[in-house]
């Protein structure tokens, strides 16, 4: 029978063990406790050898107490299968025990007083350990969940950034080295003619004015977008393939023949696709005034119902050295590229027919492209 109060029995007999002997087996079960968090099998284990002198001796409640906290200990601290197995053997034992009381006894109430003993030693203690570690689980589901948004939040941070400062270096490229390019070509054409034709100097320092002011121009819508906190608005319309004729005109002033071909039969381009294309005819023509100086051009620009493809072919020579510095050819194609694969399109460049063509595809109803989204520069 257990002891009820302390170390005391409910009914004495002159061959009950003295304390010292109780207290020594309680404080042997009490060793195995320190081991509870950190290897909750091996000090349920160890438990099971004071536990076994205690039920030698008569059974007595703080042992059980102290065991039913090492029970609770594997269920709550030990791994899945060490919980799962206290489990199971928790009921497999309280089930024999009771059967075995009922065997016994045959009295009901034995067998009701051993359920309370099974449930308030070994049922109350797996339940709420189960409890507490499915709270645990939960928890530390929540916080792997928390940091896994908080990887892709950052990765999605760095991303935006490096996409923004792409398309930064991506404009400043188009914008700079493309008008800086022109200058430095018209200058080099207007040393050249400057015996042979001086004539054509204003016409080509005119050309150079225009386009060292459409660089500033562009310039200061850029610097202005940045400084804007309201990224909502436009702070100037983007250069379209409305603007060609200036930028031919640039072209054929520093001695470069452009011809344009241009069919669209009035088909609406999005403005994605515009300005994407004038960029690519703009770095294109950049590309064949330095590197083949004064060797005709050809520009095609066809719109269809799904798609604008513009071609730039021109004639390959020995590449220009006194412009050779100021623009990396590999910059500037991988600009178009990007630009181009931004829209969903196509992008190829190299020789074809004994001349250097630039193609590019751009497709009008590819959802990156929407009207309303309008580059700024």
């Amino acid at each position: 029978m257990l002891y009820v109060a302390g170390l005391y029995p409910l009914s004495t007999k002159a061959a009950d063990p003295s304390l010292a002997v109780r207290f020594g087996v309680l404080a042997m079960l009490c060793l195995a406790t320190f081991a509870r968090r950190l290897a909750p099998a091996t000090a349920i284990l160890a438990g099971l050898v004071p536990l076994g002198i205690d039920l030698a001796l008569g059974p007595t409640v703080p042992v059980w107490l102290i065991y039913s906290d090492l029970v609770y200990a594997v269920a709550l601290y030990g791994t899945r299968r060490q919980s799962r197995a206290v489990v199971t053997v928790s009921i497999v034992g309280s089930v024999v025990g009771v059967c075995a009381v009922l065997a016994v006894t045959g009295d009901w109430r034995s067998v009701a007083i051993a359920v309370a003993i099974a449930s308030a030693f070994l049922a109350t203690p797996i339940w709420w350990a189960l409890a507490v570690r499915t709270h645990k689980e939960i928890a530390d589901a929540e916080r792997a969940r928390a940091h896994a948004l908080t990887v892709v939040a950052e990765l999605d941070r760095r991303a935006a950034i490096a996409d923004e400062r792409n398309t930064m270096a991506r404009d400043l490229h188009d914008v700079i080295a493309g008008h800086l390019s022109a200058i430095a070509i018209q200058s080099e054409a207007a040393l050249r003619v400057q015996e042979s034709n001086p004539d054509s100097i204003p016409e080509i320092l005119k050309s150079m004015r225009a386009n060292s002011i459409g660089a500033l121009d562009e310039m200061r819508s850029m610097i202005g977008l940045l400084r804007s906190d309201d990224v909502s608005g436009e702070i100037t319309a983007p250069r379209r393939l409305a603007h060609l004729p200036k930028l031919v005109e640039s072209a054929r002033v520093a001695g470069t023949a452009v011809v344009v071909r241009n069919r669209h039969d009035d088909i609406p381009i999005p403005s994605a696709v515009d300005h994407t294309a004038y960029r690519i005819a703009q770095e294109a023509l950049t590309n064949a005034m330095k590197h083949a100086a004064g060797q005709a051009v050809d520009m095609q620009v066809r719109v269809d119902p799904d798609q604008l493809l513009l071609t730039v072919t021109n004639a390959i020579t020995v590449r220009n050295s006194a412009t050779a510095d100021l623009d990396s050819p590999r910059s500037g194609l991988r600009n178009m590229r990007e630009r181009t694969e931004l829209l969903g399109g196509s992008f190829a460049a190299g020789e074809r027919a004994g001349r250097w063509c630039v193609r590019a595809s751009l497709p009008l109803s590819s959802p990156m492209t929407p009207t309303e989204r309008t580059p700024t520069t």
